[in-house]
């Protein structure tokens, strides 16, 4: 069963992060649905994620595609999809969606995101990661910002689902 926690719609002016806590731990993992576009001045930006206050202790691999490239990398970033940003076509966002098993277990949590954004003057983006959070902390709390330490801007949203 998929039980929605909570919705998180970005006012006008703007906001830093889109945050979630209080996470209630009676369920087995997590969805997070994110349509998001940050004021950054590139056409792209990385969704970033915390987990209980943490942006350290994250692995992952990812592959994407834009069109007319394709790669692969792994790092220690705390990255958790691609997102548009303002100088990507007026009004497009991104769709992000994140999932995290058994988050509140006493074991390290894993995670998959897939995203996808276009640019219909030059390119759309897609990528699919997995990840791992090494910690054995139940998630109370999940933070999603831009790596660019840019604004989301109005109308981004993110639901957070808690799946039992």
């Amino acid at each position: 069963m998929m039980t929605l926690i909570e919705t998180i719609t970005v006012g006008s002016g703007g906001a830093a992060s889109i945050e979630f806590t209080g996470i209630p731990q009676d369920g087995k993992d997590l969805m997070v649905l994110c349509s998001a576009r940050t004021s950054d001045s590139a056409s792209t930006d990385i969704l970033t994620l915390s987990l209980n206050g943490s942006t350290s202790n994250f692995q992952l691999v990812r592959l994407y595609g834009t069109g007319s490239a394709a790669g692969a990398q792994s790092n220690s970033n705390n990255w958790a999809g691609i997102i548009s940003a303002a100088d990507n076509t007026n009004s497009t966002f991104a769709s992000v969606q994140i999932y995290l098993s058994n988050y509140n277990t006493a074991n390290n949590k894993s995670y998959s995101a897939d995203s996808v954004l276009e640019n219909n003057a030059t390119f759309g983006w897609t990528q699919i990661q997995a990840g791992n959070w090494a910690n054995s902390d139940s998630i109370t709390s999940l933070l999603l910002s831009a790596s660019s330490s840019s604004n989301f801007i109005q109308h981004s949203t993110a639901s957070l689902y808690i799946i039992s």
